[in-house]
């Protein structure tokens, strides 16, 4: 089975600090780093280390080949991502202080430029057993949930940067939402909690993370394993693609919790996003020394 993604590319600034800044203040920075980023580049590297065969759908601009060297290297295939010389690849300056959390401002730039017709070509192959992940950092998501829909794809839309509309307009398309509990209680508050999709995945930082399944009405919960975290960015993204990776090799829902919630521990002991995202053999290796 392939997993398509319709997702972000960007390169990602990172800053280290002390502190986030507070309003008006200045602060130098401690490190500065280069890297490979956005939430669909990131989940698309996750979803290709865990195993799966990873398509994924974007655009960037005409400069900056090293991203795609970078996805290419990681086993993901970048045919189908379109180069414009019209737009920038999109770009991140992330702030990351000494307790290991994050500010993020995200310039999209060729990321909301994606044609519809060139997405339609790209996905002519897709089919039942496939799956379409999909975030809220592109345009075309309704359009291209419809078409993987009608072919029989699962749809799995990580509601992030959360925005109610763009949202319900995925929603009748969607199979599983992914969310963090923030997220979540934003969704549920506009919406309700008996909503049309198959399942939920909700992830809870160092709390764990919990799939509901709504067909059952049952719910697996996944507790986090205990690290050292160095930088959180991307751990969301990490977690997200190898679920998608599990469920597309045919893994339970507890499986494939399991397996993410590894990956995502090692990955936030890694400084970077899509460049600290861990293959598969080092996922199993930590769970071998894990209870």
């Amino acid at each position: 089975m392939t997993i398509y993604n319709l997702g972000s590319i960007n390169i990602d600034h990172v800053y280290r600090l002390p502190t986030l800044p507070q309003p008006g203040e200045t602060i130098a920075s401690l490190a500065y780093t280069r890297g490979l980023g956005g939430k669909g580049a990131n989940q698309s590297v996750a979803a290709a280390r865990a195993g799966a065969e990873v398509i994924h759908l974007g655009a960037m601009g005409t400069e900056d080949d090293w991203v795609e060297e970078r996805l290419t290297a990681a086993r993901v295939q970048t045919a189908t991502i379109a180069r414009l010389s019209n737009e920038p690849t999109g770009h991140a300056i992330i702030l990351v202080d000494e307790a290991a959390e994050n500010s993020i401002i995200i310039h999209p730039g060729a990321n909301r430029a994606l044609q519809e017709k060139a997405l339609a070509q790209a996905l002519k192959s897709i089919g039942a057993g496939d799956t379409l992940m999909m975030q809220n950092e592109t345009n075309q998501q309704a359009e291209t949930a419809a078409l993987a829909k009608a072919a029989g794809a699962r749809v799995i839309y990580s509601a992030a940067p959360f925005q109610i509309e763009p949202l319900r307009a995925v929603l009748p398309h969607a199979s599983i939402l992914a969310l963090n509990a923030l997220e979540a209680r934003a969704l549920f508050a506009e919406a309700g909690e008996d909503l049309p999709v198959e399942g939920l995945l909700i992830t809870h930082g160092s709390d764990g993370a919990e799939y509901r399944d709504l067909k059952t009405g049952q719910t697996h919960r996944q507790a986090a394993f205990r690290v050292k975290a160095v930088d959180t960015t991307g751990a969301g993204d990490c977690f997200a693609g190898w679920f998608a990776a599990g469920l597309d090799r045919g893994e339970d829902p507890a499986t494939a919790l399991r397996h993410a919630a590894a990956a995502a521990a090692l990955q936030v002991t890694r400084h970077g996003a899509g460049d600290a995202m861990p293959d598969r053999a080092e996922v199993l290796e930590f769970l071998r020394n894990q209870p």
